[in-house]
């Protein structure tokens, strides 16, 4: 079986309902196939794809991703049930880890054995949208007597991973593997534990679709867009999970001088040990042809969904960014 390719845009569109409200009806209108939902912090993703489910005509909408945790699989199970019935066929649930700045700073979880919880919760997950009662005492979790009638469009589980055990883990449970912040030359090495992990389930690794989201910006500054680059991602690179994934995507040194540097609160130091061609390997920055090609490549290496997400910018930037991808202008 051979995936389509896909292009989404980011969402929400901004921090008002009418914002995605408007967003999704220009992706429908311009040909685009999916939104994908961050879920940070506010407004809250899965609470906001059900108050906007009703003006999606045709996008297929994920959540990439969501913390596991911040909500029990039973809480995840009974919400997934919910926008499910509102969106049949049409929406996958993507779960992940997080990171430590967002479970252990803003809410105050620690991020614990983030493999095993992950892998946990879509087992939970899965069974509870079956409607079987639940009977777990797992390594991180547990719950007994909860059942909710079964879902009859049960979403996909979809699961967030970078480095190899999580992104075997994640072929091996998940229906699809959600990937982010990338260096370009590190995608075959992730897409051979993708195959490991696959075939550790007997599955075939062609048949479990491959999201990411790209950082893209349709600009004539290329200079200005690595700054904004730098300026916003040099904090999740300074995050364990970031850090050590980018160590192991073989720069080591960066790695290094941006734990020192935000050790040392040295905004400068830290911000600056992403390099121009550090940065060209990780976003997609430059002319419409240059940031199209990028996304082609990016497909032809594996990935199946790209989730379009601009750069902040200029509002017109962004939106040229948007405009790039509309089905008029982009083709893979």
């Amino acid at each position: 079986m051979t995936l389509e390719k896909r292009i989404a845009v980011t969402l929400p569109g901004g921090l008002k309902v009418e914002e995605t409200v408007a967003m999704i009806r220009w992706a429908e209108d311009n040909g685009i196939t999916d939104g994908w939902f961050a879920d940070a912090g506010a407004p809250d993703s899965l609470t906001l794809i059900a108050a906007v489910a009703h003006h999606a005509k045709t996008l297929r909408i994920g959540v990439a991703v969501t913390p596991v945790y911040t909500r029990t699989p039973a809480v995840l199970a009974a919400t997934a049930d919910v926008i499910s019935q509102v969106l049949p066929g049409r929406f996958v649930l993507g779960l992940g880890s997080s990171s430590q700045t967002i479970m252990g700073g803003w809410n105050g979880i620690p991020l614990d054995r983030p493999l095993t919880r992950v892998k946990e919760t879509a087992i939970m997950v899965r069974s509870m949208l079956s409607g079987e009662k639940s009977a777990f005492e797992l390594e991180t979790l547990s719950s007994k007597g909860y059942r909710q009638a079964p879902a009859e469009n049960p979403p996909p589980i979809y699961l967030a991973a970078l480095r190899p055990k999580m992104i075997e883990m994640a072929a091996e449970v998940g229906d699809g593997v959600i990937f982010n912040l990338w260096p370009r030359g590190a995608l075959p090495r992730m897409m051979e534990h993708v195959k490991i992990g696959a075939d550790r389930a007997g599955k075939d690794w062609q048949t479990i679709e491959i999201v990411n989201r790209a950082m893209v910006l349709v600009t004539d500054d290329k200079a200005n867009g690595r700054n904004l680059f730098r300026a916003n991602f040099a904090p999740y690179y300074a995050t364990p999970v970031y850090n050590k994934f980018l160590a192991w995507a073989g720069y080591e040194e960066a790695a290094a001088a941006i734990r020192e540097g935000w050790a040392a609160r040295d905004r400068e130091k830290t911000a600056g040990a992403l390099s121009d061609a550090m940065i060209d390997e990780i976003a997609i920055i430059g002319s419409e042809q240059e940031v199209q090609e990028r996304i082609r490549e990016g497909a032809a290496g594996g990935v199946h969904t790209q989730i379009i997400a601009p750069l902040f910018s200029t509002p017109q930037e962004m939106q040229r960014t948007f405009d790039a991808f509309t089905a008029d202008n982009f083709s893979f």
